[in-house]
């Protein structure tokens, strides 16, 4: 009898494993939801698909793209590839198991390399013959072949216990950690492995060579960084024979206080490697890191010489001259002016392609009409620009430089001018068009060409250019055609110091202009991040709006797109001037839009923005009836030593919490954190939180919550135990946003 019982559990127990792994495994692709009532509601959100990665083929001709779809009742997602001609037609879905595959490429003899089960895979464009290239035993997080396919790049964990000691072998199971060091933890993660870029020979016929070479061999420093950096960090020269890669060659407190990343040259046939940004001997300030390095010998003038700040995302130049890339040039501030550095390799001369804003992305053209195009936010659209030669340059072909002193006449021309964003672009590669990515506030992620129409009498005028744009892709058609569209507005409003401030209004479908509506002053994050056009999966206007609200989204002091002066101001005033174009933005809506209903007005925000909430709600003198912070800090002395990049606390608070005297900034950060207003707090606040939460920890949100409860304010906390700065996986998705709205609807629309 026992054996029997023992016997059944077993069989049970396989069958569950059985059941559980089939579970792991369902394959989910695109969803034909019906949507009742039409409008947008958070599982149609959720059951559109997430279009991210794409590459154009060598020839121009074919297309493919990969593809994330999401399944609530699975609480997984399935990322698939996705092949198409360069017209938009023929598209063919190429993944047809449940694995996902990812991160496609190009081969030059016309095959499409991804990753599958952590290896390199090939397959022909039509999905068929496929072949397993690298045996790594799962190891791949990302990868970049040579132009002549001899070479490939891979990126590779490897362990890491610089600052998380090893525990010892005899004590496999102990989960304690013993740190030495800061940067233990990063954004959401221990850290106790890090990427290193491997270099493997490959053929077409033998695929990848097991044996590889680590070019950072005994060096303790990520490549790509940390927390967001992949394959971009790094490219080959265009005789497949050297490497440039972006890293930060710090450790411990000196990698938590400082911005510094270099440009680096490795040479696969010599093993050496050089410095782009720096010279050889060049050896770093000593620095304070309790002090913002603002007013360290690190960034005095004869310094900032030696790119001192963030520089990453190489990009070699067609003719392999040059190469260029994406420079700040502060150490210590991360949201120092993004610039577009350009470096000759022959001669190590650099220059910065003088532009207002910040450059989010870049690739260079192969034509004689433009260097580079990039995409950059201004007045709160992230539109495409071209940098040109004006005066031309004798000599050069196909856009080439010859040489950089000739550069003094490039400029920047515009080339689009639509309440769009355009998230990024490569060369197709014919030279003549552009594949980018775009969205709005109401229009998802999709895949557009675009024909630039430059010519000599367009390089000489500062209006845009209109460029040919043509959609490729409609992954999403299907669930916006049931959907009533909501309206974007925009409005220039005066601020308490006399400028002018956009803030954009996006609008209820079937809006009625002679209605009133509850209506929400959306608060940004950063706090330097632009409110532009942008598609977010939690952070949705087009949700909101259809949910029956105004949102009021104002570009508020710190934004960039008007200017470093206007972005810069927020650094050490986090609670001034920002905070009344908060209020400038909402009462100007209140008295000058006869459908915002003043009566019914909320406050809403992530990260910064959760801070903004956390503040307002001790200054806002009643204007709103309840406040949702999300993943916001409410104690800045605690943030200070609670963060993991310390970087930011510095440069933001000028210094630490302990010093005496403070400078005046400090001094003004730390009284007016929003946990020493609570006293002042009188409204209904939800309260959000992730646990692995490492930029601002989960404590914050726990404290304001705690806090508000103990004075007696009508309060929840909505707490992911796992999840991080963000919210990432499906039901937890569809969870925040129904608690989202209940709280909203439970005081603005009663």
């Amino acid at each position: 009898m026992k054996k029997s019982l023992i016997l059944i559990a077993t069989c049970l127990l396989i069958g569950m494993g059985q059941q559980a792994k089939a579970q792991e495994n369902v394959n989910i692709g695109k969803q034909n939801i019906k949507v009742a009532g039409g409008l947008m509601t958070p599982e149609a959100l959720w059951a559109m698909g997430r279009i991210s990665a794409y590459s154009a083929s060598p020839d121009g001709q074919k297309i493919v793209y990969q593809v994330g779809y999401y399944s609530v009742k699975h609480n997984k997602s399935h990322h698939v590839l996705y092949v198409m001609n360069a017209d938009g037609s023929g598209q063919q879905l190429l993944t047809t198991g449940t694995k996902n595959e990812t991160d496609p490429a190009w081969l030059n003899d016309g095959r499409i390399t991804f990753i599958t089960g952590g290896e390199i895979w090939a397959m022909n464009a039509d999905g068929t013959n496929r072949q397993q290239l690298s045996k790594t035993e799962g190891a791949v997080e990302g990868y970049k072949f040579s132009p002549d396919a001899k070479k490939v790049i891979i990126l590779k964990s490897i362990p890491f216990h610089e600052v998380i000691k090893k525990n010892p072998d005899d004590l496999p199971k102990a989960t304690g950690r013993l740190v030495t060091d800061l940067m233990y933890r990063h954004w959401d993660h221990y850290v106790e492995s890090i990427q290193h870029p491997f270099v493997a020979n490959c053929s077409v016929e033998g695929g990848i060579a097991s044996t590889m070479t680590d070019i950072l061999e005994g060096e303790p420093y990520e490549c790509p960084m940390e927390p967001f950096g992949g394959i971009e960090q790094l490219d080959w020269s265009k005789d497949s024979k050297q490497i440039a890669y972006t890293c930060r060659k710090k450790t411990g407190v000196e990698y938590s206080i400082s911005t510094d990343s270099d440009i680096f040259l490795y040479d696969t046939e010599t093993g050496k490697t050089r410095n782009l940004c720096k010279p050889a001997d060049y050896k770093a300030p000593a620095v304070d890191p309790t002090t913002t390095l603002k007013v360290q010998d690190v960034n005095s003038p004869e310094n900032l010489k030696n790119n001192v700040g963030y520089d990453q995302n190489p990009l070699f130049s067609p003719d392999g001259k040059y190469i260029a890339w994406l420079s700040m040039e502060r150490d210590g501030y991360e949201a120092d002016l993004n610039r577009l550095c350009i470096c000759s390799l022959e001669t190590g001369e650099k220059m910065y392609v003088d532009w207002k804003s910040d450059v989010d992305a870049f690739c260079w053209s192969d034509t004689k009409d433009a260097l580079i195009y990039f995409i950059s936010v201004w007045n709160a659209t992230e539109n495409l620009y071209a940098v040109v030669n004006s005066k031309g340059s004798k000599g050069s072909k196909k856009g080439a430089l010859s040489p950089l002193s000739s550069l003094l006449s490039l400029q920047v021309v515009q080339l689009t001018d639509s309440w769009h964003d355009f998230g990024s672009l490569q060369m197709m590669n014919n030279g003549r068009q552009l594949l980018m990515e775009r969205h709005s506030y109401l229009e998802p992620a999709d895949l557009y060409v675009v024909t630039p129409q430059l010519s000599q009498k367009s390089k000489k005028s500062q209006s845009p250019q209109q460029p040919q744009i043509t959609q490729l892709t409609h992954e999403n058609d299907h669930i916006l055609a049931q959907l009533g569209k909501p309206s974007v507005k925009q409005r220039w409003v005066d601020t308490s110091d006399g400028k002018k401030m956009l803030v954009w209004y996006i609008l209820p479908p079937n809006f009625d202009e002679t209605k009133k509506y509850p209506t929400l002053l959306f608060c940004e994050g950063g706090p330097q991040s632009p409110v532009s056009q942008f598609w977010s999966y939690r952070w949705n206007f087009f949700i909101m709006a259809s949910q029956g609200y105004v949102i009021v989204a104002p570009n508020r002091r710190g934004l960039p797109g008007f200017g470093q002066e206007w972005k810069e101001e927020i650094s050490g005033d986090w609670t001034g001037q920002c905070m009344s174009d908060y209020l400038a933005a909402i009462d100007d809506a209140a008295a000058n839009l006869p459908w915002v209903d003043k009566d019914r007005l909320g406050a809403v925000g992530a990260s910064f923005g959760g801070f903004s909430v956390y503040y307002l709600a001790g200054i806002h003198e009643k204007r709103f009836k309840c406040f949702i912070a999300h993943d916001g800090a409410f104690n800045l002395a605690a943030m200070y030593t609670e963060t993991e990049e310390n970087w930011f606390s510095n440069w933001e608070y000028d210094e630490a919490y302990w010093h005496r005297p403070q400078m005046p900034n400090a001094k003004k950060t730390y009284h007016d954190s929003p946990h020493k207003m609570v006293e002042k707090w009188d409204t209904p606040i939800l309260c959000i939180h992730g646990e692995k939460d490492y930029r601002i920890n989960y404590t914050q949100g726990m404290s304001a919550f705690n806090a508000a409860r103990m004075k007696g304010i009508e309060a929840q906390f909505l707490v992911f135990p796992d999840e991080n700065h963000w919210v990432l996986k499906p039901q937890n998705g569809i969870l925040w946003q129904r608690t989202y709205f209940n709280w909203l609807d439970r005081w603005l629309k009663r």
